[in-house]
């Protein structure tokens, strides 16, 4: 059932893309975007610059709040049950110059774009612990028609944004691409990690709505969201031994997926210790003022690297993730902190500070060897280079 209603989708997407491939190519680049966050510094770097190029958000619900804010630009919800605004959005692929997308989007596999139009791939992780695309452990096991429909998607990404060459080469194995496919310019959402004015404004908010987290050390515990959780979330840091222990110094920010409903109150169970920032609109924002990160296998390090704080792995489900998931092999010696499966190691590395400063500025080199402060003046600059170049040709 599930495969069918994706056809009749794809065929719908591909009549109307034809039609309005009949109509000319405006200067235009078109966002679609599931997250948001890289696609919005693109935009700022656009209005800052003042280019010729009109900016248009086709967005799903999970950035949403994100969107909604932009001033002075069309934005259209994506893929929903309304469907003027899908005809809208078809329109507006069919007829854009540049596509810029952070994810996967079925939609690429039943249109193939015309010869002036370049489809760009940005990327919402700026590195990546667990697999993905034709390294996915469910890859194989999917039908032979879905196969076919990623692959037909991965070939529509004539560039992909990498923050280093360490991401290109997992990018070149997931998405079967070659070195011409990767665009070195760095991830634009990393340019906040360098803008001090910024960062204090930021910094200076998030005090003034919670004066409890200026009086204390901060350490936010951000896990991966797991395909189970939505109905039958456990969070398994325990909360009451993290307070027993080092409520007196610490306060913990919890951040899990914003679409997981019946987690406990636990900021009523633990008042003035655990706070549940997981609806906040941007994590970086958080990682300002956060101390210490507990995580997983999340993409969050990455850029929390950058920082130079420390970072502690609660992997309790290691074994079983590498199965049912998937991890690279390397995923012991990739990461830049420790690696632990109870809370009782949780506490005894933060009470002891048993953290290697050198192990995690060595990581971020490697990582953002290309997001350097200027990375959306960087992408920016290639897209209307190659803007020009079409109009000369």
């Amino acid at each position: 059932m599930r495969n069918i209603i994706i056809m009749f989708y794809l065929v719908f997407f591909k009549m109307f893309y034809y039609f309005f491939s009949l109509f000319p190519l405006k200067k235009k680049v078109t966002f679609v975007t599931s997250f948001g966050d890289n696609c919005i510094y693109l935009y700022e770097e656009m209005e800052k610059k003042q280019v010729h190029l009109k900016p248009i958000f086709l967005y799903k619900k999970s950035c949403e709040n994100n969107i909604k804010n932009l001033k002075n630009v069309e934005t259209i919800k994506f893929e929903t049950l309304n469907i003027i605004s899908e005809i809208k959005s078809i329109y507006h692929i069919a007829t854009s110059e540049f596509i810029v997308v952070d994810n996967y989007f079925g939609f690429l596999a039943a249109i193939h774009f015309r010869e002036n139009v370049e489809c760009i791939q940005l990327w919402h992780a700026a590195g990546a612990f667990k697999k993905f695309g034709f390294q996915d452990q469910s890859f194989h096991k999917r039908s032979a028609i879905d196969q076919k429909r990623f692959s037909k998607v991965y070939k529509q990404f004539h560039k992909i944004v990498v923050g280093s060459d360490n991401m290109a080469n997992i990018f070149k194995k997931t998405f079967n691409v070659t070195e011409t496919n990767i665009l070195p310019t760095g991830i634009p959402r990393t340019d906040l990690f360098f803008d001090e004015k910024r960062k204090k404004q930021i910094i200076e908010t998030l005090y003034e709505n919670n004066r409890l987290l200026q009086n204390k050390k901060v350490i936010m515990y951000a896990p991966t969201f797991r395909d189970n959780e939505l109905n039958q979330f456990e969070l398994h840091l325990n909360l009451k031994l993290m307070h027993q222990f080092l409520g007196d110094e610490y306060v913990i920010l919890l951040r899990v997926h914003p679409a997981i409903k019946n987690k406990k109150d636990v900021e009523n169970d633990y008042p003035n210790f655990v706070f549940d920032y997981s609806s906040y609109k941007d994590v970086n924002e958080l990682l300002f003022i956060t101390d210490i990160l507990i995580t997983d296998y999340s993409s969050i390090p990455f850029e929390f690297a950058l920082l130079n704080r420390p970072i502690i792995f609660f992997a309790y489900d290691v074994e079983k993730y590498k199965k049912e998931r998937g991890l690279w092999d390397e995923f012991e010696t990739m990461i830049p902190g420790p690696i632990v499966t109870s809370t009782e190691e949780v506490i005894s590395i933060v009470q002891n500070e048993d953290f290697d400063f050198q192990l995690i500025s060595k990581f971020s080199l490697e990582w953002n060897q290309y997001s350097q402060g200027y990375s959306s003046k960087g992408l920016m600059d290639y897209i209307l280079k190659r803007d020009y170049v079409k109009n000369v040709m």
